[in-house]
C-alpha cells in the first residue's frame, strides 16, 4: 500500500478540509496517510469525523453538500507532530532554515526517509518547493524544479510550466521545463506525441522579450533533434485552443496567467448567475439551464485537477491550492497515487540525460 505524507497545517482551511479530504481518499484509493501537523488540533478533526461518521463535500459544483460517509476505523493512518507552520507571507528561505518542525519539512522529511512515497501539502507554495528541493534533492540533470499545472479546455488538457515555482529563469531552464512538460503530458494528462510552445506576446519567431527570443533556438534544436515537438510562440489567447499541449514558461508569467484564469472564469460563473436572477424571465431560462452549467463548471473546476505536481525533484510532491476544500484535498491525494503509479521520474531523467 502506498504511503502519502499530507501537510495538514497548510491551507486557508486547515487542518479541517485537509484531515477530510485525506481521510477520504485514503478509503477511495487505498492509501495509507501520514498526518504531519499539531497532532492535538489534527486528533481532533479525527475524532470529529468519527463521531459524525461522515463529512460534508459539495464534490466540485458548488451547490447542495453530499454526506459522504467516512469509516476512520477501517482507514490506515498515523499521526506524526509537528509543532511548527510556515504562514503564506513569511520569507521561504529563513522560514525553510529556522522552522525545522513545521509540518512541511516534516512532511517532506517523511517521504525522504522512507515512511512514504510522495507528499501532498496545501500550504505555501514556495516553501512547499523548497522543503521539497532541500529535503529531496533534484533529479539527476535537472537545474531546477517546476510546477506543471493543467489546465481545462474545449478538447482536451494543456500543460503549462512552469506555474510558479522560478520567477527568474534562463533559457535553459525552459528547455527543460518543455522536456519535463512532455513527460507529464504524456503520461499523466495522456497527451500523444504532445506539442510544444513557449507563452509569448506574438506567434512570429522574433516576438517577445530576452527570454523568449533566446529559448525560441533552443526548443527548435529540440525539435530537430527529435525530442520534442515545437510548434513555436503561442499567445496568451491560444491557451485554450490546443494550439499546444505543453506551453512553458517562466514562474512569473505562469503563476500570472494561471491566477488570470482563474479569476476571470470565477466571474463569469458570477455574472452568469447574477444575470439569471436579475428578472422572472432570466430566472426560469436559468431554472433550464442548471444541469448544463452544471456540467460546465464541473468540466473547468480546478478542485478537480487537486493538484498541481513539481517536477524534477527526487520523489513525488503535490501542491495543492491554498483554499483547498475537502474534495480538491481528495483529488490532490489521488494526484500523487496517479504519479506513483507512472513512474515519472524515471523517465523525467532519462529524457533530460539524453
Amino acid at each position: 500500500m502506498a504511503r502519502i505524507a499530507i501537510d495538514a497545517m497548510g491551507g486557508d482551511y486547515a487542518p479541517k478540509t485537509i484531515v477530510e479530504g485525506a481521510l477520504w481518499a485514503a478509503q477511495e484509493y487505498g492509501v495509507g496517510l501520514e498526518l504531519v501537523g499539531r497532532q492535538e488540533e489534527i486528533q481532533k478533526e479525527i475524532d470529529r469525523i468519527k463521531s459524525a461518521g461522515c463529512i460534508y463535500s459539495d464534490c466540485g459544483t458548488k451547490g447542495h453538500k453530499r454526506r459522504i460517509k467516512i469509516n476512520v476505523d477501517k482507514i490506515d493512518y498515523t499521526i506524526s507532530h509537528a509543532s511548527e507552520v510556515i504562514g503564506m507571507g513569511e520569507a521561504v528561505g529563513q522560514s525553510i532554515r529556522k522552522k525545522k518542525d513545521s509540518s512541511i519539512v516534516a512532511s517532506v522529511r517523511a517521504v525522504a526517509e522512507g515512511r512514504c512515497e510522495a507528499v501532498v501539502s496545501a500550504g505555501s507554495t514556495g516553501a512547499a518547493m523548497a522543503a521539497s528541493l532541500f529535503g529531496l534533492g533534484r533529479i539527476h540533470g535537472v537545474t531546477r524544479p517546476a510546477i506543471a499545472v493543467t489546465l481545462p479546455t474545449l478538447y482536451k488538457p494543456v500543460v503549462l510550466i512552469d506555474g510558479g515555482a522560478n520567477s527568474d529563469c534562463t533559457p535553459e531552464m525552459l528547455a527543460q521545463f518543455s522536456e519535463m512538460g512532455l513527460v507529464y503530458a504524456q503520461d499523466i494528462v495522456g497527451v500523444d506525441e504532445p506539442k510544444v510552445g513557449i507563452l509569448s506576446i506574438g506567434e512570429e519567431e522574433g516576438k517577445g522579450n530576452a527570454l523568449v527570443k533566446e529559448t525560441y533556438p533552443l526548443l527548435k534544436d529540440l525539435h530537430e533533434q527529435g525530442r520534442i515537438n515545437f510548434v513555436g510562440n503561442i499567445e496568451g489567447k491560444e491557451l485554450f485552443i490546443n494550439k499546444a499541449d505543453v506551453v512553458v514558461c517562466d514562474g512569473f508569467a505562469g503563476n500570472i496567467a494561471l491566477k488570470v484564469t482563474e479569476g476571470t472564469a470565477s466571474l463569469l460563473i458570477k455574472m452568469i448567475a447574477s444575470e439569471f436572477k436579475s428578472d422572472f424571465v432570466g430566472s426560469v431560462i436559468g431554472l433550464l439551464a442548471k444541469p448544463f452549467l452544471r456540467r460546465i463548471l464541473k468540466r473547468t473546476n480546478w478542485e478537480d485537477f487537486g493538484g498541481m505536481l513539481l517536477l524534477g525533484v527526487k520523489g513525488i510532491s503535490v501542491i495543492a491550492h491554498g483554499r483547498s476544500s475537502s474534495y480538491a484535498m481528495k483529488n490532490a491525494v489521488r494526484a500523487a497515487v496517479r504519479v506513483l503509479n507512472k513512474d515519472i521520474n524515471s523517465k523525467i531523467a532519462e529524457n533530460i540525460n539524453k
